[in-house]
């Protein structure tokens, strides 16, 4: 017995296009801006970009698809849709643990991913300022008495999810459909500009020597397990928020060529985003390797040194912000959806109760960087010694629930799915492609994850 469809459903996007904007911008967040690029240069350039292609056609969009699939034929929130799915191929409902992993993930990395995303707005505010006037040599320590704030970092993670719970409070079409039409095309066009900035201002010949250059001698198992981490994280999947969104996807759309456009997307924004940073950061002699202080410490350095640096310096970080929120409201919209389908609450309540909650476990992450940073709650276990409560929640969620979740996900439609789910629900051109993909899904997939489950534990 088929389930209704979400193309059966008033709840579905309004086109093909609205969704890859939506899921674009679920996938493209604050870790495509910095960790890519940073990642490419120190791991061989053009070879590590190679070898994460690859991570994402075997790794990353055999599971996207598989979550979109769940998500558009149970056509509920995570968890209902898990359960909706494995009952329809006679699989047991206990199966439903899956999308409430999900669910809880992207739930709890939206605690803290408001806090960081704060950051964003305070360093727009900042770089219009000009940095309050500070010399190159110690705007980087402008971040060091933010971070020390706790009434500053409060104020803007405040503002941060007020905005994202006003966004996802206005439901799909009037809320989130509507942030991503303007919000996506808005920060292609803002990267394309700053792009053509750091080519004019920078060292743009040394940018793309050190992310294209290839260089095989640096690749080594840790790298290639690295691009496997990179591909599945950055996608977006095993968070929920893929599976709520293909919940609302048309019959009509493709999911197969969808979870391919998404991935490309993906790649190529933060590709992009390396053409924007580095060359700044060559031009001004800066470290490239700073890794998460590349955002907030070393480019700030750059822009107040640099002709036009107060605008475009505050149109990077507007950009961040914009990438944030369409990450943000992905991530949120899981558990309002789920409060929904399962309590019956209204979008409003559930955003206010969830949002509410969401807010004040984050203010344990703002805390975690002044006065509690030295709190380590489960410090008397060697593994998890000197992680405060936000190094605690980034930990179990990225390093150990995604993994697992991702795992079981392949599993799950796999080896579980009937076959007749996958041929009403996918439109592959060849039947070798089917065999491919589930190839893919069963065997490549699961073991590439589990080794990168192993090397973070």
């Amino acid at each position: 017995m088929a389930l209704t469809s979400a193309g059966d459903s008033p709840q579905t996007w309004s086109s093909g296009y609205a969704f890859i904007l939506a899921a674009v911008g679920a996938a493209v967040g604050l870790g495509n801006i910095w960790k890519f690029p940073y990642v490419v240069g120190v791991s061989g350039g053009g070879a590590f970009v190679l070898i994460y292609v690859v991570c994402v056609i075997f790794v990353a969009i055999p599971i996207l698809i598989g979550e979109l699939l769940i998500g558009r034929r149970g056509n509920h929130s995570p968890p209902l849709a898990m359960r909706a799915v494995a009952a329809d191929s006679g699989r047991s409902k206990h199966w439903s643990l899956v999308g409430w992993m999900g669910l809880l993930v992207g739930y709890f990395i939206a605690t803290y991913y408001s806090v960081i995303a704060g950051w964003t707005l305070a360093y727009i505010f900042k770089a219009l300022g000009g940095f309050g006037g500070a010399s190159p040599a110690n705007v980087s320590q402008q971040f060091e008495a933010l971070q020390a704030d706790p009434t500053q970092m409060t104020i803007w993670h405040t503002v941060f999810m007020v905005i994202a719970l006003l966004i996802v409070g206005q439901g799909l079409h009037g809320g989130i459909e509507r942030a991503v039409k303007i919000l996506m095309p808005t920060l292609f066009g803002m990267l394309v500009v700053m792009i053509g900035y750091a080519a004019v201002e920078g060292d743009f010949k040394a940018a793309v020597d050190f992310l294209f250059s290839t260089d095989f001698s640096k690749i080594d198992s840790r790298v290639v397990l690295s691009a496997i981490g990179q591909a599945f994280f950055s996608i977006g999947v095993a968070m929920g928020l893929m599976m709520v969104y293909g919940a609302y996807v048309p019959k009509s759309v493709s999911l197969t060529k969808s979870a391919v456009i998404i991935a490309g997307a993906d790649t190529l924004v933060a590709l992009l985003a390396g053409l924007m940073i580095f060359p700044l950061v060559f031009a001004n002699n800066l470290d490239p390797g700073s890794g998460p202080g590349l955002i907030f410490r070393t480019l700030p350095t750059a822009f107040a040194g640099m002709s036009g640096g107060a605008i475009f310096g505050a149109l990077f970080f507007l950009l961040l912000a914009f990438a944030a929120v369409t990450s943000i409201i992905a991530l949120l919209e899981p558990i309002v959806a789920f409060a929904e389908d399962k309590w019956g609450m209204s979008r409003r309540n559930g955003c206010l109760v969830f949002g509410s909650l969401a807010w004040l476990i984050g203010l344990a992450s703002v805390l975690s960087f002044n006065a509690w940073a030295n709190f380590t709650p489960l410090g008397m276990f060697d593994v998890f010694e000197g992680m405060t409560i936000y190094d605690l929640i980034d930990y179990f969620t990225a390093n150990l629930l995604m993994p697992l979740g991702g795992i079981l996900m392949a599993v799950f439609v796999g080896w579980r799915l009937r076959r007749n789910v996958l041929t009403e629900e996918l439109s592959f051109v060849s039947p070798t492609l089917v065999k491919i993909w589930l190839w893919m899904i069963r065997i490549v997939a699961p073991l590439a994850i589990v080794a990168v489950l192993y090397s973070s534990l």
